[in-house]
């Protein structure tokens, strides 16, 4: 059942078939050729996963990044970062680092990042001299930190999926997310200085200081978000409803660049993006419904522990296997689908649930930004009118580096987990 569901999925998808409805045709046929279930079941067990509480973040969390990416947060985010590392050498490419890593910790989606303060910082290296190839490169890799950083959306879906804290999920991310980027920051001035670019230029902290004073209301929000999941004062779905509010006072009282008016459209665009990311979970829960009725989980936990017990090694498997899966599934898709079959298999090797989820999210990220069903690439192609193929080649680099930096926390999960304890979460 489960490699009929799977090769029927795959065979539609690449006949053009969008995701949801090659997942969900795949799974009713499934369901009537190989069971005696009725599909007003199937419909139950559907709706039933989208009448949770959880879930309710994902739009309102979509909804707070378009109001940002509208509502000039985004600008004041630029103009504070150019202020408080652009004068280093490489300058704008620790801007775009920086900015991006300010921006994950508000809106939670690599699209806004990229359409945001992304499509700001490329035309700023681009005039002062890096190439449009760099630009965009480091613009790509840097857009992956909104889907680590709390409130990533794509964190809340997996660690909901997975039947995990999403609170601890969401903070276990702050950590590995700001290890990235300090790396991508320490690269690129040393590939800025081999190259002799971004000269290095005077610090001014009185202009430091004036950007700080505009973008405070923009800073407060992933401060208010972050402390209130760590202090309990409130949940990751109330958190989302936080920064919906908060996002509107911002834009509406004190940068006045966005009025009422423009909320429809908003709201309009929030349901087109929140539909496409919980049809995908509607038409996911039956498909995982086939697969604990079919045993695939317990058989691939048997698979894996058989060939080895060893946690690291078990892990290097499943990070050959989710590269690839990424490349090919869009992320949401994929977590829906593969998290109830690998969960067994990581619960039986000893592996932290949390650690896991996290380090699935990040490896599925890379999906955005890969061909041939990366969201994020197709994103910068439009932003920099570079052809998606053009665009590829300047994340490889960076695609390496992460490879590399994701294998150091392989072989030391404790980068990951242990920043927890002392949150004490």
């Amino acid at each position: 059942m489960s490699i009929f569901l799977l090769i029927l999925f795959f065979i539609l998808l690449f006949i053009g078939i969008p995701i949801a409805a090659s997942l969900g045709i795949s799974v009713v046929l499934t369901i009537l050729l190989f069971t005696d279930v009725p599909l007003s079941i199937v419909i139950q067990s559907m709706y039933s996963s989208m009448n949770s509480f959880v879930m309710v973040a994902v739009p309102l969390f979509i909804l707070a990044g378009i109001i940002m990416d509208e509502g000039g947060i985004a600008t004041r985010i630029f103009d504070f970062a150019k202020s408080a590392v652009g004068w280093m050498r490489g300058g704008l490419g620790h801007v775009n680092v920086f900015a991006s890593l300010i921006f994950a910790g508000m809106a939670g989606s690599s699209i806004a990042d990229v359409a945001s303060t992304g499509r700001m910082t490329i035309n700023a290296m681009t005039r002062n001299g890096y190439s449009l190839s760099y630009s965009t490169g480091i613009t790509l890799i840097s857009s992956m930190l909104a889907s680590v950083i709390p409130p990533s959306i794509l964190m809340v879906v997996a660690a909901s999926t997975a039947g995990v804290s999403v609170g601890t999920a969401l903070i276990g991310g702050l950590i590995p997310g700001i290890i990235l980027a300090m790396i991508y920051m320490i690269y690129n001035y040393f590939y800025c200085k081999k190259h002799d670019i971004g000269a290095p230029v005077k610090f001014e902290l009185n202009v430091l200081g004036k950007e700080f004073v505009k973008a405070i209301p923009a800073l407060l929000a992933p401060v208010i978000l972050i402390g209130g999941i760590v202090s309990g004062l409130f949940t990751p779905t109330e958190a989302a409803a936080v920064a919906v509010f908060y996002t509107l006072i911002v834009t509406l009282f004190i940068y006045k660049e966005i009025s009422l008016k423009q909320l429809p459209n908003m709201f309009l665009r929030t349901t087109n993006m929140t539909g496409t990311i919980l049809f995908i979970a509607v038409t996911a829960q039956p498909a995982s419904w086939i697969f604990e009725y079919d045993g695939l989980p317990t058989r691939i936990a048997t698979g894996i522990t058989n060939f080895s017990e060893n946690p690291t090694i078990i892990l290097l498997l499943i990070f050959v296997f989710l590269i690839i899966v990424g490349m090919f599934m869009d992320a949401t898709a994929a977590i829906f689908l593969l998290t109830p079959i690998l969960m067994p298999t990581v619960t039986a090797a000893g592996i932290d649930p949390i650690f896991f989820v996290i380090f699935m999210v990040m490896l599925l990220s890379f999906g955005l930004i890969t061909p041939p069903v990366g969201v994020v690439l197709y994103t910068a192609s439009s932003v920099t009118g570079l052809s998606v193929e053009q665009v590829s080649e300047t994340t490889l680099r960076w695609i390496i580096l992460t490879f590399l930096i994701m294998l150091v926390f392989i072989f030391i999960p404790q980068l990951i987990t242990a920043p927890l304890e002392w949150f004490g979460i």
